[in-house]
């Protein structure tokens, strides 16, 4: 949005932002939520623009449709058919042939952690705007895998990601070539065009972007084995974690990752550590607005005890939730406001709702009234907190703690814990899921054929 306003203004456009919105994933997005804010959009496409920009995630499901960005820009189309219009997509897109059927210009992140949102915004844009100068002739070639890799294994900083990105970047120096972008997907959605794909775009060359786009999907799916994790038993890494000495050591909660779709409440990995005995540990975080409501009735130094969690069932893993007993003193109340200051988002201000600070002694548990995962060391500077003086920081993410944790780590353990962003994909009950696909279906098979629609 950032790339988008900075250029609109460059350009002496005058903007129209009918919605700037963004949750965390959940459950499928109500029909109504879903009309009121494509309608916003859709009232400002009727009223007349010459140009649309677009920051979808790309990856949204809806009561009503299991394709909401796809769904849009048909809509947009409907009312406009030859409006020009450019869109950024998340690296966890599942791109749909709606989507790139749609739209002039598809763009995707090329970080995870997602670093890089202005830059895939200012790429987006610019090839639009050079489009309506004649000055190119974007054309986009797409491939879709029949792979749903694991999210813990999809870190750009991590191969086989670090060097496909890497391929991504130097086809884009070949002339002629736009933009290259290698979406990983969202593996949790439940819909029937969930997996990895790529889009290229070219100017004015069918065959070179059909050909790059090959390339880059081939050597996805060659390494489609590294892209699966394997799981170590809980108490395993518990122990190992109990051995290290010099900290700060992150434990990642990852099947309870709000950031993904998790309630945040899960407390069995804070139970398992807890009955570890391991020492001078901080939880980040539990969302619980009752716990934290009765904080702020006993009020900060005051002993409490009380169930925390747990008050969230899954029965999509068939589970119910269990609160943990806790009792300890209340340290922070704040209003959980701050703002981001590393570079995954940087500049917002993000509001994580009241919240308190439970210690137990040798545990601080940070205690959310909404839901954010914690991916930027302001949440705990904004409770007087420095992570880097703790031993262990349990955080309830996969991936994006990188962005402001990586550097300040010694060590790192996932955690295998219960919770609805699971890795095994054999609990999870996928009702629309396009078979045969990778790991699911160990056999299936790729053939690198263009999509329909010409592309």
């Amino acid at each position: 949005m950032g790339a988008f306003i900075d250029l609109a203004e460059q350009w002496g456009d005058d903007i129209v932002c009918p919605i700037a919105a963004e949750a965390m994933p959940s459950a499928p997005a109500d029909a109504e939520t879903y009309g009121y804010l494509s309608g916003l959009i859709l009232e400002e496409v009727q009223k007349g623009v010459n140009r649309i920009l677009l920051a979808l995630h790309g990856a949204m499901i809806t009561e009503n449709t299991l394709d909401g960005e796809g769904t849009l820009l048909k809509r947009i189309r409907a009312i406009a058919p030859d409006i020009p219009i450019a869109v950024s997509h998340d690296f966890h897109a599942n791109v749909t042939v709606s989507t790139v059927t749609n739209c002039t210009v598809l763009t995707g992140y090329k970080t995870y952690p997602h670093t890089d949102l202005y830059e895939t915004g200012y790429k987006a844009a610019c090839i639009l705007y050079d489009a309506m100068q004649g000055q190119c002739n974007p054309v986009m070639a797409w491939r879709k895998l029949p792979l749903m890799s694991h999210t813990l294994k999809q870190g750009t900083d991590d191969e086989p990601f670090k060097l496909l990105i890497r391929r991504c970047r130097e086809a884009e120096r070949e002339t002629g070539v736009l933009n290259v972008s290698l979406f990983g997907g969202f593996p949790l959605a439940d819909s029937p065009y969930t997996g990895s794909s790529v889009v290229v775009v070219t100017d004015n060359d069918d065959l070179l972007a059909n050909r790059i786009a090959t390339d880059i999907a081939e050597a996805c799916w060659d390494s489609r084995h590294q892209q699966i994790y394997q799981s170590t038993p809980l108490s395993d890494q518990i122990q190992t974690a109990k051995k290290l000495t010099d900290g700060p050591i992150i434990l990642l909660d990852h099947c309870d990752n709000c950031g993904s779709g998790g309630t945040q409440d899960v407390m069995t990995v804070i139970r398992a550590i807890m009955e570890a005995g391991l020492e001078d540990v901080i939880v980040a975080a539990v969302w619980d607005p009752k716990a934290v409501a009765t904080m702020q009735a006993a009020g900060v130094n005051a002993e409490v005890a009380l169930p925390l969690g747990g008050n969230t069932d899954m029965p999509a893993i068939q589970q119910s939730g269990h609160p943990l007993q806790v009792q300890g003193n209340v340290t922070h109340l704040t209003d959980g406001r701050f703002r981001i200051d590393g570079p995954m988002y940087h500049g917002l201000e993000v509001s994580m709702g009241p919240t308190a600070v439970l210690d137990t002694g040798n545990m601080q548990i940070i205690v959310v009234s909404r839901h954010i995962e914690p991916w930027d060391p302001g949440l705990f500077h904004s409770l007087g907190i420095d992570p880097a003086q703790k031993r262990y920081l349990l955080l309830k993410s996969r991936i994006h703690y990188r962005a402001g944790f990586a550097d300040m780590a010694r060590h790192t353990l996932l955690l295998d814990g219960d919770g609805v962003t699971t890795s095994d994909y054999q609990l999870l009950p996928f009702h629309h899921l396009k078979r045969p696909v990778f790991p699911l279906d160990p056999l299936c098979s790729f053939e690198p054929n263009p999509v329909p629609n010409g592309l």
